[in-house]
């Protein structure tokens, strides 16, 4: 992808963003536009799928999942332990508490990455720094994890390595009977899970 056009995918959501979140006299703007556009540009606000995973496995209480689609959704399928906080309502007095603390790592998700960027993007410009993605969001989450597909023979001990890590974990967490109905697509590392029963119903869309 040519750099002008990932500036763009950036820089045009994140004027829309700025411009829609109303003026905050108690929590005024810590950060730029053009330095939380740098942030999203190293792309530091993403958790891969497998960190994910690994944490939700092990039980890691330091991780706060936090589902911003519709209730609705929410309530169709949602991530182990996840918590709803749909983006309308992010700025909600009643949710001070978990947005801005040093405590937990949240992980906000979406369908794709979209919907849980735009609420990084606001909690980061407010100066909150536990905050981060879902990378690939749950679309790439029941790819990845759910039902992961086996390397080539010719593949890499480390693919395989990563194969058998998500096969085990996607059992762990319910997968492996999920059908595949979506089309949008938007190593572990030592970071911080918390356990629930998922419910198994695909998620749908792309934001």
């Amino acid at each position: 992808m040519k750099p002008h056009t990932l500036l763009a995918l950036f820089t045009i959501p994140l004027g829309l963003i700025i411009a829609a979140v109303p003026s905050n006299k108690t929590n005024p703007y810590k950060l730029s536009a053009s330095e939380l556009l740098g942030e999203a540009n190293a792309r530091t606000q993403y958790i891969t799928p497998d960190v994910v995973a690994d944490m939700i496995v092990n039980k890691d209480p330091s991780l706060q999942l936090i589902d911003v689609r519709s209730q609705d959704e929410y309530e169709k399928f949602s991530l182990p332990g996840a918590i709803n906080i749909p983006l309308a309502d992010l700025l909600s007095d009643k949710y001070s508490d978990i947005i801005n603390q040093d405590v937990k790592m949240n992980v906000f998700y979406s369908n794709g990455t979209l919907t849980a960027n735009e609420a990084w993007m606001i909690t980061r410009q407010l100066g909150y720094t536990n905050n981060y993605v879902l990378e690939g969001g749950l679309n790439y989450w029941f790819d990845a994890i759910l039902n992961p597909e086996k390397p080539a023979s010719t593949s890499s001990d480390e693919e395989f390595a990563r194969y058998d890590f998500r096969m085990s974990a996607g059992q762990a967490l319910g997968g492996g009977t999920i059908i595949q109905t979506t089309q949008d697509q938007s190593s572990k590392s030592a970071l911080p899970v918390i356990k629930a029963t998922p419910r198994k119903k695909k998620a749908s869309g792309g934001c």
